[in-house]
């Protein structure tokens, strides 16, 4: 696919679909991805990677020479060439967005940029109520191009899901509070408990910009959403259970509505996952610190699990890799349904020939169970 110099003008989203389009299809219907996330049964394990699209594949380095980050994202040919390069490259039986978690935040005029090697940097945090004024309702028409790209991508995928994503109230809130990334996020704790009604009413509006963000999606034919809240883990249980949990469970019930499988996956998030699994999902994605099988009980009943190979793994040996993939997919057999996923994202530095090679060995091994 030619990418041009110049995004295309996108049409203008109309309010979102109550039904994703992308699900009448029986062949998406039936895709190994969507019947796990549904906990039925499955030919094979399918497997995708968070952050595959891009990161480590040369191809991607190429076709991004030069673009700032947050111009890519509002480029639906760009968007759409990112998102299919692991799907060509490495047979994955899921394709995801390629977006960031800060593209609603820009596309209703906050302050803010991705500084290469830093991360999302906001010109002016949210500590007061007075700050919290540049937070306004998201409308579907703010992210045009986001539809745009994923009505593109829907039409080259054919019988292969698609999966949108949102960042959760919480991991937006830490950056806008924090200002950028942060270790130990001690702005939006100061925030959370001196301030717990200014607090809550930026989790609100959160919710409402995420739910938006997410709907356009569906509407546009994504047939799967993930909600990120990466930083979530930072937080005692009784802290997200009081504190944040409200705000992710009106984000993933407003996505019920839309009848797609719902994935809620957080870092650092072994003592949150029965919590997590409260707030709506359908499926709870689980990272490496934790073993499936151990996260099935916590999570309990009624729900697939997505993961958790470590990242950090794929830089092993082969002999090691094969080892740690088929124990991963031995552990979640235990679950209701399994998503074969890394356990956090695709490290810059990874052969993309070793994920490829692991793509290969999870459906190998799971047609043979």
């Amino acid at each position: 696919m030619t990418v041009p110099s110049n995004p295309p003008a996108a049409p203008p989203v109309t309010a979102p679909a109550v039904t994703a389009p992308a699900l009448d299809s029986p062949a998406l219907q039936d895709s190994a991805f969507l019947r796990a996330c549904r906990g039925e049964p499955v030919p094979h394990t399918p497997v995708w990677f968070m952050r595959q699209a891009g990161r480590s594949l040369p191809e991607y380095r190429k076709v991004r020479e030069g673009i700032p980050m947050l111009e890519a994202c509002r480029r639906p040919d760009l968007v759409t060439e990112v998102t299919l390069q692991p799907v060509r490259r490495h047979g994955v039986d899921a394709a995801i967005l390629f977006s960031d978690i800060v593209v609603p935040l820009k596309a209703i005029g906050v302050d803010l940029d991705i500084k290469p090697g830093v991360g999302p940097v906001v010109a002016r945090p949210i500590r007061s109520a007075a700050d919290l004024e540049q937070l306004r309702d998201m409308e579907p028409g703010d992210v045009s191009y986001v539809a745009e790209a994923v009505r593109m991508l829907v039409a080259e995928l054919g019988a292969t899901p698609l999966i949108g994503f949102a960042g959760a109230p919480f991991t937006l809130a830490s950056y806008l509070v924090e200002g950028g990334p942060s270790k130990n996020h001690e702005h939006t704790k100061a925030l959370m408990y001196g301030d717990p009604q200014l607090w809550s009413q930026l989790m609100a509006r959160l919710a409402q910009i995420t739910t938006t963000f997410l709907q356009v999606q569906v509407a546009a034919g994504a047939s799967a959403v993930q909600l990120f809240d990466s930083w979530v883990g930072a937080l005692p249980a009784a802290d997200y259970a009081a504190q944040v949990l409200p705000h992710s469970a009106d984000v993933l019930g407003a996505l019920g509505e839309t009848g797609v499988p719902r994935i809620h996956f957080g870092v650092v998030t072994g003592e949150l996952l029965g919590l997590m699994g409260e707030a709506g999902a359908d499926v709870v994605g689980v990272d490496f610190r934790l073993p499936l099988d151990e996260a099935a009980h916590r999570v309990g009943a009624g729900r697939s699990l997505q993961g958790n190979l470590d990242p950090a793994v794929l830089f092993a040996p082969w002999e090691a890799v094969e080892a740690r993939t088929k124990a991963v997919l031995a552990a979640g057999r235990t679950a209701r349904g399994h998503v074969f996923n890394l356990g956090h994202g695709v490290i810059p530095e990874t052969d993309p020939d070793v994920l490829t090679k692991v793509v290969d060995l999870v459906h190998r091994e799971s047609a043979r169970a």
